[in-house]
């Protein structure tokens, strides 16, 4: 295991990938948890004065946060759940999919695509705040320096929010580069300045001892509980070492949580413990409080670039959690822009990315400082971690073959933990908690609401449309012409004829010489096998029906795909072909099968989501689009 981590041998490629790899996750899965450090101890102190804050209750804080960081992200995640892949593919909704191939019964799979539908509406919730409260507890340490410039922590805040949105559009692929060493040095300064601050108090160590943790919930009962809320705050981001193992594999995110990340943070929150325990006075802002005077400018714009990295990750993983949702049915067809011609994971979502940057502006000017923004921060992160929990003790049971009493003895006890924390955020929901939860709920509310209306769609078209056999049968005996040239129907269901086609016939009366009927399909697997992504049935003479399949993690591209089959032996031209797309007009039935609110929402999605020709790719001038009104 240590070769992993050595310095590359010269002329081995595979070694200098490995370091390449521990400094990349550095950068990508470690920003949020890493950055902790800022607010975590500091909240957690909040609940005491001055004069009422005790050794005994520091020590106890402190192994709060040392057990937390063992019980949820070493245990849970490392340990245990990023063992739970979807086929290399990390994250809720990857859970959720690997989940439901397992599962035995429909309802069954329903409960679970609930559950994964929560979850990624709590993660949203948690992408808005944690810019926010990020980027505002690194600004607000020139308060520090000179306190007379605290009215410019707002602006300040602002500008870098405003900026960091701005650059989303011309993608990560630079800045990312630089994200990896900006994050190593980073974390060496937390150790640190840890370390210097353990030296003067030593005795701070002893708080790794479970004892002292059980003393202060025994002691202070109530407020112990509440002290969780912000106890949770040192684990936040714990989700992205699951979330992003695609990008890095399981290795390079286990040796450098355990040999790397998690002693740096360790060290910094005992010496920010020591730090108050030599002095209760420092418990208002401890982070900054480690660094000589000298040093604290350069400390300030050191933490506002592992903020703003910290950001960025939150920002990316919710353009991939946008797509995902895209390609499972969760959320309507949005713009998904490509920012690199290597990197298929480097996407940029112009209406997600717009609504985040206006989601932390309204949070910074509403809560305008860091300690205020920790009352809202935690519930979302918490309620993720139990939908992940419950995921990932299914999935262990099913795929894995435990016995019921491991997965209670191991994700029960967990789960415990993680029931713990959620209910100790839930007591700070009147003070800002049910700013995520409401953020939650909206997405929880969109996504089924579309995954709703889209089934009903779906049915309708079924009920109405004429079965393929038949069309086919009857199609020697009619008097169809057939012209040069070929045409490509777009279709959600291959068993029936598209009603593009049957308008087209009403209107011309003529079929093309060479005709396909596309659908795509969506797989609950992250990337398509190249050998699967497309089928090919020969349905009559010179007519085709054709599946392109595509994992959550793909964007299809329907031209590029028919232009492989001239491989197979089918002659397609991209120039002679025209697509025929029925351009669905939803509006309200006469019985109404969902609710006014639900309805008005599914109609607004519908006539805002992009047109199927640029989701699809579709060249613009080789469209031909028919109208058809669907009521719902």
């Amino acid at each position: 295991m240590a070769s992993e981590v050595a310095p590359p041998a010269h002329g081995d490629p595979h070694a200098k990938l490995r370091l390449s790899a521990l400094i990349g996750v550095l950068g990508v899965v470690y920003g949020d948890i890493g950055t902790s450090p800022l607010y975590a101890l500091q909240a957690s102190l909040s609940y005491f004065s001055h004069g009422t804050l005790q050794e005994a209750d520091i020590l106890g804080v402190l192994s709060l946060i040392t057990w937390a960081l063992i019980i949820t992200v070493t245990f849970k995640y490392v340990t245990f759940i990023m063992r739970a892949d979807n086929n290399g593919e990390g994250g809720t909704l990857s859970l959720m999919a690997l989940a439901s191939r397992v599962a035995r019964s429909a309802r069954t799979r329903n409960v679970l695509g609930l559950i994964g539908i929560i979850g990624a509406g709590l993660f949203f919730g948690d992408g808005v705040i944690t810019p926010a409260i990020s980027i505002l507890s690194a600004v607000e340490g020139i308060t520090v320096v000179s306190p007379e410039t605290a009215h410019l922590v707002l602006p300040i805040s602002l500008f870098v929010i405003v900026l960091l949105f701005l650059v989303q559009r011309h993608g990560t692929g630079n800045v990312g580069r630089a994200f990896g060493p900006i994050m190593v040095v980073w974390f060496i300064v937390l150790g640190a300045l840890g370390l210097v601050q353990i030296i003067h108090a030593p005795f701070v160590l002893t708080a790794i001892n479970p004892y002292y943790g059980l003393d202060f919930i025994i002691r202070h009962d109530t407020l112990a509980f509440v002290t969780l809320g912000a106890v949770v705050l040192a684990v936040t981001g714990a989700e992205a070492l699951y979330a992003d193992m695609s990008h890095f594999g399981k290795r390079p995110i286990r040796i450098s949580w355990l040999f790397f990340v998690l002693p740096c943070l360790l060290l910094n929150y005992y010496g920010q413990g020591a730090l108050v325990i030599l002095n209760p006075a420092n418990a208002d802002n401890p982070f900054y409080k480690l660094a000589p005077h000298i040093l604290q400018v350069p400390l300030i714009l050191l933490s506002t670039m592992a903020t703003v990295i910290a950001s960025q990750a939150v920002i990316t993983g919710a353009f991939s959690v946008s797509r995902m949702c895209i390609q499972l049915g969760l959320l309507p067809r949005m713009e998904v822009r490509h920012t690199s011609s290597m990197e298929q994971g480097q996407i940029y979502v112009p209406q997600i990315n717009t609504i985040l940057a206006v989601g932390v502006v309204l949070l910074v000017l509403t809560f305008r400082s860091s300690n205020a923004l920790a009352s809202a921060y935690g519930i979302a992160v918490t309620g993720t971690f139990l939908c992940d929990n419950a995921l990932a003790a299914f999935v262990y049971r099913r795929q894995f073959g435990w016995t019921r009493i491991a997965v209670i003895a191991v994700f029960g006890s967990i789960g415990i933990a993680d029931f713990a924390f959620f209910a100790a955020n839930s007591l700070k929901f009147f003070e800002g908690g049910w700013v995520p939860l409401a953020i939650g709920c909206t997405i929880i509310l969109i996504m089924t609401t579309w995954r709703r209306g889209r089934g009903l769609i779906m049915a309708r078209w079924t009920q109405d449309s004429l079965p393929l056999n038949s069309f086919l049968a009857r199609l020697p005996q009619s008097r169809i012409v057939r012209v040069p040239g070929t045409a490509v129907f777009m279709t959600g269901n291959l068993d029936f004829v598209p009603n593009a086609l049957l308008h087209n016939l009403k209107h011309n009366k003529v079929l093309h010489e060479q005709v396909f009927f596309v659908t795509v399909r969506n797989l609950d697997v992250p990337l398509a096998a190249p050998e699967t992504r497309v089928k090919t049935e020969e349905a009559s003479f010179g007519i085709y029906k054709i599946t392109l399949n595509y994992g959550f993690m793909e964007s299809p591209n329907v031209p590029r795909e028919l232009e492989s089959l001239n491989g197979t032996g089918i002659d397609f031209k991209p120039m002679q072909a025209s697509y025929f797309l029925g351009r669905e007009t939803v509006v309200p039935a006469s019985v109404p099968k969902l609710r006014f609110i639900r309805r008005w929402l599914f109609l607004f999605m519908s006539r805002n989501a992009i047109p199927a020709t640029e989701f699809f790719r579709i060249p613009s001038d080789r469209v031909v689009e028919l109208g058809v009104r669907i009521a719902v």
